[in-house]
């Protein structure tokens, strides 16, 4: 089992990663009500804020997992979150997920925010395996996967459409031995 106890700050030329706060609320309930976040993550905006409050007033307290705020470093200002959770015995992984809202796209925010995240968990725990599910019409989001050296590890039919298609979802994996060797 991996603790994730300690809630880092962690920080990049563009980016900030740290534990959410109080004040952040209003900036991430505006992420996921974002319509492009919500396609993307195929998530529902029904929830109300004391749902929220008690969700990101708790993360700190969850040793089985990690959510951090991703702030644009420029301005101070939440444009996101990255979570790592789901925790895998059988081959000592954890799942991603990152989730940016329209204040921090197309600026290199998630990318650097995934890779600071990569860092901090191949470098101060010991898990084995980081992976994620990204949907077949979300490419960008896949270049930077695969950027970072995550690799296609199956591909999984969901039961659900995107404007008259079936969505795949692609599995990928980024083991600490590719890690390494970047």
């Amino acid at each position: 089992m991996i603790h994730l106890t300690i809630k880092p700050t962690l920080v990049g030329t563009t980016t900030i990663l740290r534990p959410f706060a109080a004040k952040d609320l209003p900036l991430i309930e505006q992420c996921l009500r974002d319509p492009e976040v919500l396609k993307l993550t195929r998530s529902e905006a029904d929830f109300d804020r004391e749902t929220l409050k008690t969700w990101y007033g708790t993360r700190h307290d969850q040793p089985d997992r990690l959510d951090l705020a991703v702030i644009d470093k420029a301005t101070g200002t939440l444009v996101g979150e990255v979570v790592v959770n789901e925790y895998q015995s059988s081959d000592h992984s954890m799942n991603f997920r990152i989730l940016i809202g329209e204040a921090g796209r197309n600026r290199g925010i998630g990318t650097e925010a995934t890779r600071l995240l990569i860092d901090y968990l191949f470098q101060q725990t010991s898990l084995d395996r980081l992976t994620l599910s990204v949907f077949d019409f979300n490419p960008r989001a896949r270049h930077v996967y695969e950027k970072l050296g995550f690799q296609v590890s199956g591909v999984e039919e969901d039961d659900f459409e995107v404007d008259g298609r079936r969505v795949e979802s692609i599995l990928m994996v980024l083991t600490r031995e590719r890690y390494l060797e970047q």
